[in-house]
């Protein structure tokens, strides 16, 4: 059975591997350094304590989180926040995903959060169909501002009003 929960330090490992891994092998990410696992544990800390950080689960392995953060620095955006989502290899087409935004979105709500950003790379277009199917509309693209893989590709980011 699947279970959406909260992530706690000894998931660190876990979430360490999907994240690296998207980092690695993928453009989910423009992020180039993989994570350490202090650093994930360190992250997973913080956010319990005034955010949110979950994890799916399949039979007793973790297999897919969501966090979120606030969109930018500063008091005018204290109702805007910027979420990731990763799932492992293998784990998605089976409602993970769905299950672990709904969970994300639902405890966002709770604390006040009035908008949810999604930043995905243009060529992601998976990733623009899923949060599209969740309620996300593209509300912008910026050219060239990531570089990853030898090329610079575009970000689309997309927003869905909470509250």
């Amino acid at each position: 059975m699947d279970v959406i929960r909260d992530a706690t330090p000894g998931d660190a490992e876990a979430v360490a591997m999907i994240w690296n891994h998207a980092i690695r092998e993928t453009t989910a990410t423009f992020n180039a350094t993989e994570k350490p696992v202090a650093e994930v544990r360190a992250t997973i800390a913080a956010r319990q304590v005034n955010r949110c950080f979950l994890v799916a689960e399949a039979a007793g392995t973790v297999c897919g989180f969501a966090t979120y953060d606030q969109f930018r620095a500063g008091i005018g955006y204290a109702h805007a926040m910027e979420h990731t989502i990763h799932l492992a290899t293998g784990a998605s087409g089976r409602g993970l995903g769905r299950a672990l935004m709904a969970a994300l979105e639902a405890q966002a709500r709770k604390a006040g959060v009035h908008v949810m950003v999604a930043a995905v790379t243009a060529e992601n277009h998976g990733g623009r169909a899923f949060h599209a199917a969740l309620g996300y509309a593209e509300v912008g693209v910026m050219p060239e501002v990531g570089h990853k893989f030898g090329r610079w590709m575009d970000l689309v980011l997309m927003q869905k009003i909470l509250t």
